[in-house]
């Protein structure tokens, strides 16, 4: 009898060729892949129910941006090991965040005793190897050749992104030192002296990187002052192109009106004017 053929199935080894991702020169995102990344907000205007008090993060000094918008802006305009610069470091919401987000971070502080209380929020290895923390006036020469020098020590020429987020004008006074922007005689000096910051943070930053510019508004002297545009032509003076405005609210995220907020509305009905219940996140590319 005729032996019977068998039939053998030999599956051929799958040739596609996995795609790397697509991403620009200042970001992880991967474009290919671009509907998992419904969390990062694109639109102009951002709500935040609260403020992020996880991962390290507290509201313990007022004035302090919320977290969440350093995660938006990390995410969206840095890549991992990247250095982040704040020139108004504050608090150290920049340096946190960096460092939650596999991130490195230079900060700006003018106060040596908020350097020091800051500094106790990073471990010591971190101080070495991912954040730095300098004393100085972010309007100087000096502050920026500080900063430099960290720079090279980080492996970096310059700032893959910068952030800045100043006093608004005298609203609050946080020292006494005539370097601070929160006490400037007028709102002309207070303009004035950010550009020279604004022009320490392009020099400072890549080509091609971006900034972001976080402001609100001030009301005196029964009339508007429209701080966060006024910065923005100070940014483009120094050679930044405006990219977005967008605008945050801030109610719930402030300790002072929160408890006189009947008050307020009794003034703004008997003095014309409407509460502030926003700021804006203003990005710029060098």
């Amino acid at each position: 009898m005729p032996k019977k053929s068998v039939k053998i199935n030999i599956q051929k080894p799958d040739l596609r060729v996995v795609e790397k991702p697509k991403t620009t020169n200042y970001n992880d995102i991967d474009l290919r892949n671009w509907k998992l990344y419904s969390h990062i907000k694109t639109g102009s205007l951002w709500e935040f129910a609260s403020r992020d008090k996880t991962n390290g993060h507290s509201y313990d000094y007022h004035g302090n941006y919320i977290p969440q918008i350093a995660t938006q802006l990390f995410e969206r305009f840095t890549k991992k090991n990247d250095v982040i610069l704040d020139l108004f470091f504050g608090s150290g919401t920049s340096g946190i965040e960096a460092l939650n987000m596999e991130r490195r971070c230079i900060g700006v502080e003018l106060k040596q005793d908020m350097v020091d209380y800051v500094s106790n929020k990073f471990s010591k290895k971190e101080l070495v190897t991912d954040i730095n923390i300098i004393c100085g006036d972010s309007t100087s020469d000096e502050t920026k050749e500080k900063v430099q020098a960290r720079l090279e020590i980080m492996g970096k020429k310059q700032a893959q992104f910068v952030v800045l987020h100043p006093p608004y004008d005298d609203i609050i006074k946080f020292s006494d030192k005539k370097e601070d922007l929160s006490n400037c005689k007028t709102t002309e000096e207070f303009y004035d002296l950010f550009e020279k910051v604004a022009k320490n943070a392009y020099d400072l930053l890549e080509k091609g990187r971006f900034a972001a510019l976080i402001i609100g508004d001030e009301y005196k002297n029964s009339r508007v002052i429209p701080l966060g545009f006024e910065c923005m032509k100070r940014m483009e003076n120094v050679g930044f192109t405006t990219k977005a405005i967008v605008v945050k609210n801030i109610t719930g995220n402030e300790k002072a009106k929160g408890k006189t907020a009947n008050l307020w509305r009794y003034r703004a009905l008997a003095g014309g004017f409407n509460i502030f219940e926003h700021e804006y996140i203003m990005t710029f590319v060098k």
